[in-house]
């Protein structure tokens, strides 16, 4: 596999889920593009080396559309999760082959899974049992709750840590710029505005629903939820975080989205606030390019997408 793009391949890809009736339309930004995902249609947007933005678009397929108690509050939370990640996975992968030259070796799926798979066990062991592992040690000079608040700080203070280390890498500051360009979109979307890059530069970088924000509850919600573990060893500390990560993962993704509705309430915009804060580093301020890509995926996502022309002449539609 291309050593550059083994390395673009291991940045984060943050996403954007829909969140409601309001707000049907999310994103992610990946390798020189962005992708969108609408109620009918997942597009993505890639700005090859020569230029040129491809557009390639398909009808979403949910595993909730076949089973409908996967639609119920919380399990919803963890379907959403995973069809993400497996969305992610494959359109990071074609964004990969497309930003890189055509004399370089392309990025199999295969490659990307296998990069993906070794990336999330040591996010696993990073984030979750390194600080379970590191505050255990302190059982015989802390109770339960507070060897749980440290755990909880340990692992925030590592995530802030591993983001703004990454973020200083040129690869990942322009995946953070479509981040940016993502949101700039949705958020002009959702106001209403005409979806044209002078219309869309405006607005904020930072969204309620993003993933940052996602990520943040998540680490909170561990703390409250860890707290209610009983005493025990090693084996079990780090059992029971496996365990619960799934259920702190839809609660949080049931908070995101009542959040994301109720923004006019003030003690809903302090919850929400330290996500938004924590996006400061995972977006960045894209250049007008970046809002072309941007507005041609969601157009594509779009059923009127051929009526909402970004004005990218150079695009090109591969349905």
């Amino acid at each position: 596999m291309d050593a550059r793009a083994k390395k673009r391949s291991r940045g984060l890809c943050f996403f954007l889920w829909g969140g409601g009736r309001e707000a049907q339309y999310g994103g992610q930004a990946v390798i020189e593009g962005v992708m969108m995902r609408g109620p009918r249609k997942t597009a993505v947007a890639i700005r090859r080396p020569s230029g040129e933005v491809l557009v390639e678009s398909e009808p979403n397929a949910s595993v909730t559309a076949r089973y409908a108690f996967l639609k119920l509050p919380l399990l919803r939370g963890v379907v959403a999760l995973f069809e993400s990640l497996i969305l992610g996975i494959r359109y990071l992968a074609f964004s990969a082959n497309q930003a890189m030259e055509e004399e370089e070796e392309e990025l199999s799926t295969r490659d990307l899974v296998l990069t993906v798979a070794f990336a999330l066990a040591v996010a696993v062991g990073f984030f979750v049992l390194l600080p379970a592992g590191a505050a255990l040690v302190l059982r015989n000079y802390l109770s339960i709750f507070w060897q749980n608040v440290v755990e909880g700080f340990l692992r925030m203070l590592l995530f802030l840590g591993y983001v703004a280390a990454i973020g200083r890498v040129k690869d990942i500051q322009r995946v953070f710029q479509y981040h940016g360009a993502e949101h700039k979109v949705i958020n002009a979307l959702e106001a209403g505005e005409e979806l044209r890059v002078e219309t869309v530069r405006p607005y904020p970088t930072l969204h309620p629903r993003c993933g940052t924000s996602f990520l943040l509850l998540v680490m909170v919600l561990t703390i409250v939820f860890f707290s209610l573990v009983g005493r025990g060893g090693i084996a079990w500390r780090l059992a029971s975080r496996l365990v619960l990560l799934p259920v702190v993962a839809g609660l949080a993704y049931e908070l995101l989205k009542f959040t994301g509705r109720h923004l006019d309430v003030f003690w809903v915009r302090v919850i929400a606030a330290p996500g938004l804060w924590l996006q400061k580093l995972t977006t960045r301020e894209p250049d007008d390019g970046m809002l072309e890509v941007a507005l041609a995926a969601l157009a594509a996502a779009r059923d009127d997408g051929e009526k909402n022309d970004p004005g990218a002449g150079d695009t090109g539609s591969a349905e």
